[in-house]
């Protein structure tokens, strides 16, 4: 910058707050404060422009100086307490506003102290203290909505809103009030429709916050975390938006709502959006999300989902070491943040890695638990349906599927101690039992026609894939969400590919080869579909049911039938060759060199021939495509060379030279 001329620095620094250039203003009033360390001016400016760019500990440091040099002027306390409340100071906050002696500060002092008590959780204190503000002032009905809200009692909380609406009109605080009550009652149309309202404000009379240009590729500066981004409530927003696209399973939309939020850089991001990153983004950047998820647990305050979360996903990626290390190390933050289900969940699950045995008990209690408690639920639900009350029968469902999810959460990982024990049957006996709780849900459905098919019980398992997989045969449905906002079109893509060839397998197994075919084409029409909208998207379904198959025909020692099946399979190779599909291509050319080494079979030269023709087509496109997924936090990784297609096909067609001996 440019010096600036005597007699011109009140006139800049008036610019420079009129233009919200608020950093350059701080610049020169420090400048100013050195050369006369108890300037009025100068103190009350620059604790004016920190408050505006969210740093509210040095802004309470300014006001502290004023009211120390200026005790007779009552807005100095005030903005001195109100700066130590923002800045998460709560003990000095209230002694602070005790400070305000003013008859005419009183009511200001007591909605403070109502906020502080608030953020301290403790909520009947902040209640008796708002009851000492005259009822028809709009912030007793706003504060008295935000308690309501914490006490679960939301549809009190929105009449509570919607009063100050009427008075005070369009607010983005308070729309964010509204989504996030109707998130909470599972209202996601009405939360995207006020959620919306919140975002298109912004656009309209804040175009320099850059909504939405980081989603388009636009390379844009941070905003910074100025007081006007925190009025707008456009973080807020976009963050509700991120979870309710990913409670509706909708990632990519989660993303680019993330994405789509206010520019800022990593070091400017509230714990909120860190959290969220972390979460939407796991399963493309693991290490990233740990990372970020262990930080925020070391900060002073961070999202209460936080802690639960991230020993979920330890668990989840099998790092039942560093998940018992964390509920250690944290014990006390075990009571305050995991449900007494969340905590009995996690110490069965953990126990599941020492005493399997234990484990299983601790499950079948739980069970037992759920089970109880969703027979009373069903009772109720009877009861509300006989009455024809729409509103509890509304809410007992709603209650009952939330309990059913919790159910089905045990049971899988209870059936799961048998089935990494290859016990099928016992799994098939667990879930056997479960019938009459889970006999309408989909993810029992599939489990149980899993482990049919994993005892070879073909005609049982397609009894329970095929009314799944058919649910998805024509795009007219809407998805299984009731009153879902994605609109998103049912496609048989949306099947997992394993299911479809375990599907094909069966159908191939109990000679229903017309009914394979039909299922072939659908997916073969649905991802020609994808290829002419996305030519450069990878789709691999019918690629996987073809490997499937061809493993199955290689399993039973037909590798003619079975390798062919496997090479045409990955054509065209730019589109088909990836990780997975590699994954299953590889097994089968591996067991053929065993039975080839072993000499229990004899395969033509034409088939070598296009075996090995077919891994340098490989060698060719696999150069960027990783042979493996390496676990996020290993602290030795292969190396980027040795982790390609490419890499794995040479090795594979050398051992095929060696075997033949054509390398001779």
């Amino acid at each position: 910058m440019a010096a600036i001329k005597d007699g011109e620095y009140t006139a800049t620094i008036y610019k420079l707050i009129k233009d919200s250039q608020y950093v350059e203003a701080i610049h020169i009033l420090n400048g100013q404060l050195q050369k006369h360390t108890k300037s009025r001016a100068a103190l009350s400016l620059l604790g004016y422009c920190y408050y505006h760019i969210q740093d509210f500990s040095s802004a309470a440091e300014c006001y502290e100086q004023l009211t120390q040099l200026h005790p007779e002027v009552e807005e100095y306390k005030v903005y001195y307490a109100q700066s130590l409340y923002k800045a998460g100071v709560y003990v000095e906050a209230t002694k602070a506003s005790f400070a305000l002696d003013n008859p005419s500060s009183y009511t200001k002092m007591v909605k403070l102290q109502a906020c502080i008590k608030y953020c301290e959780e403790d909520y009947s204190a902040s209640k008796s203290l708002l009851e000492q503000l005259p009822q028809d002032d709009p912030d007793y009905d706003y504060n008295m909505g935000c308690l309501l809200y914490q006490d679960g009692k939301y549809e009190e909380a929105c009449k509570k809103f919607l009063s100050v609406m009427q008075v005070l009109g369009f607010a983005p605080a308070l729309s964010y009030n509204f989504a996030l009550t109707y998130y909470s009652l599972k209202n996601y149309n009405q939360a995207l429709k006020y959620i919306g309202e919140i975002i298109e404000h912004g656009i309209r009379e804040h175009p320099e916050l850059s909504i939405g240009m980081k989603t388009e590729g636009i390379d844009v500066h941070s905003v910074g975390n100025t007081l006007v981004l925190h009025q707008t409530a456009l973080i807020e927003a976009f963050n509700l938006k991120a979870a309710i696209e990913y409670q509706l399973k909708n990632l990519k939309r989660a993303q680019e709502a993330l994405t789509d939020m206010p520019p800022r850089s990593e070091e400017e991001l509230d714990p909120v959006t860190l959290h969220n990153q972390a979460l939407v983004n796991m399963d493309s950047k693991p290490s990233e999300g740990f990372e970020k998820l262990a930080f925020l647990l070391q900060q002073p305050s961070f999202p209460p989902v936080t802690f639960g979360n991230l020993l979920l996903l330890y668990c989840k990626h099998e790092y039942y070491d560093l998940a018992a290390d964390v509920l250690a190390e944290n014990a006390h933050l075990t009571y305050k943040f995991l449900s007494p289900y969340m905590y009995e969940f996690l110490d069965a699950l953990l126990t599941c890695q020492t005493a399997p045995e234990e484990a299983f008990r601790k499950f079948d209690e739980m069970i037992g638990k759920l089970t109880e408690q969703l027979r009373k639920l069903a009772k109720q639900l009877q009861e509300a349906r006989l009455a024809r009350d729409d509103e509890a029968q509304k809410k007992a469902l709603q209650d009952y599927d939330l309990m059913q999810e919790k159910y089905i959460v045990v049971l899988m990982a209870q059936a799961k101690i048998y089935w990494n024990r290859e016990n099928f049957q016992m799994v098939e006996k667990i879930f056997r039992k479960s019938v009459e709780v889970c006999n309408d849900n989909d993810t029992w459905k599939l489990n149980v026609a899993h482990v049919l098919f994993m005892q070879n019980k073909y005609k049982e398992a397609i009894g329970f894939y095929e009314p799944i997989v058919k649910k998805h045969y024509d795009n007219v449905e809407q998805c299984n969400i009731q009153e879902c906002p994605c609109k998103c079109k049912p496609s048989i893509l949306n099947v997992s590919a394993i299911v479809l060839a375990n599907l094909c397998v069966s159908y191939i197994m109990t000679s229903q080869n017309e009914e394979a075919e039909e299922l072939m084409r659908k997916i073969e029409k649905e991802e020609e579909q994808i290829s002419y909208d996305d030519p450069d998207k990878k789709v691999f379904h019918l690629c996987i049911v073809n490997l499937v198959i061809g493993t199955l025909y290689c399993a039973k020692g037909n590798f003619d039938f079975g390798i062919s099946r496997v090479i045409k399979s990955l054509e065209p190779y730019k589109k088909k060759l990836g990780t997975d599909p590699w994954f299953y291509a590889k097994r089968c050319f591996l067991s053929l060199l065993e039975n080839m080494s072993k000499q229990t079979i004899m395969l033509r030269d034409v088939v070598v021939q296009e075996c090995i023709q077919f891994l340098e087509h490989c060698e060719v496109y696999g150069k960027e495509v990783p042979a493996i997924i390496e676990q996020p936090l290993e602290e030795v990784l292969i190396h980027i060379g040795k982790n390609t297609v490419t890499y794995e096909a040479r090795q594979l067609k050398a051992l095929f030279y060696e075997v033949t001996g054509w390398n001779k």
